[in-house]
């Protein structure tokens, strides 16, 4: 197996655990990562978001399959069960997750999924209605952008 896909297994391994420190340590320090919620984070934001989402994750169920990698590029396809927080409702989140490695460590990751699908879990009748929408993207974003800054303000 090569190193860059052992490095994929660590750090799905490592969010099984709920263990955001090692997840964040996967990450070159000009890393960056992008998914529909999070779409352009940068540097420390990136680790920080794992810690936060593995604190606040209480009955969170990962699997993980179909890894590849090489020395500059890899894939895998994970899978989140969970309950979210803000609702009490239950969601399983299907992603694709594409990465780009410097120095053996994340240098880019990028998460696939389709955000009307887990905001009709997520957020119910409101998720189901309006999730199509930019509208309810923005909020969706603009929700995980407020509880991040909190994270990072107490972490500091």
């Amino acid at each position: 197996m090569h190193a860059n896909a052992e490095l994929i297994h660590h750090f799905y391994s490592a969010f099984q655990r709920r263990d955001g420190e090692a997840m964040a340590a996967c990450y070159h320090p000009q890393a960056r990562f992008s998914d529909p919620v999070f779409p352009a984070l940068q540097g420390s934001e990136v680790g920080d978001m794992w810690r936060m989402l593995t604190r606040r994750a209480a009955d969170l169920a990962l699997s993980f399959d179909q890894v590849e990698a090489d020395e500059r590029a890899g894939r895998a396809h994970w899978v989140a069960r969970y309950t979210f927080g803000a609702t009490g409702r239950a969601v399983v989140n299907d992603i694709q997750a594409a990465f780009v490695f410097r120095d053996g460590r994340i240098l880019e990751h990028t998460d696939r999924f389709d955000l009307w699908r887990w905001s009709r879990q997520a957020l119910g009748a409101q998720g189901w209605l309006l999730g199509w929408s930019p509208l309810m993207h923005n909020a969706v974003r603009a929700q995980a952008a407020k509880g991040l800054a909190a994270f990072r303000s107490k972490a500091v």
